[in-house]
């Protein structure tokens, strides 16, 4: 999944605009739910990091934060609820990054439909406010998502 990422961050990151690649999709106005899973332990991790960057590991999922993103230390938490949605809630909510971060989420215990997978921005009910720029990677059973601010995020369709 790290490999992925690391991809994802080349894309992001990109200054050329004529290299071919994947689609990196995101809007308000998609039409979708999120994905029903079996679900996955509970699992909470606190870390810290800085200017540096990082990768933050929780349950199956992992966010890539790129150095340069944070401009101070900031001590993180994520945690990946035991639910029927795969989903991350990361602490401190509203945290903006100077470039997007990565989040990187396994749908392998989901009933997967034959739509690309998206990382949507979620209310604490559950309620889809926004689909982050992604991109599903359907043979690892990942969805990676640039994310720019801190909140809750599930996997899509």
């Amino acid at each position: 999944m790290v490999a992925l990422s690391v991809g994802a961050i080349a894309l992001a990151t990109s200054c050329r605009s004529d290299l071919a690649g994947p689609t990196l999709r995101g809007n308000l106005a998609r039409t979708g739910a999120l994905l029903s899973c079996k679900p996955l332990g509970y699992d909470s991790v606190t870390q810290t990091l800085g200017p540096a960057g990082g990768v933050i590991k929780v349950s199956k999922h992992n966010l890539v934060v790129p150095a340069g993103a944070l401009s101070t230390v900031v001590s993180i938490t994520a945690v990946a609820p035991a639910d029927t949605v795969n989903r991350v809630v990361f602490r401190p909510e509203g945290l903006t990054f100077g470039q997007p971060a990565l989040l990187t989420l396994f749908y392998g215990n989901c009933k997967v439909t034959a739509q690309s997978k998206q990382v949507a921005y979620t209310s604490d009910l559950l309620a889809i406010l926004q689909y982050v720029p992604s991109s599903d990677a359907p043979s690892a059973k990942v969805v990676t998502g640039l994310l720019s601010h801190f909140s809750n995020y599930a996997v899509a369709w």
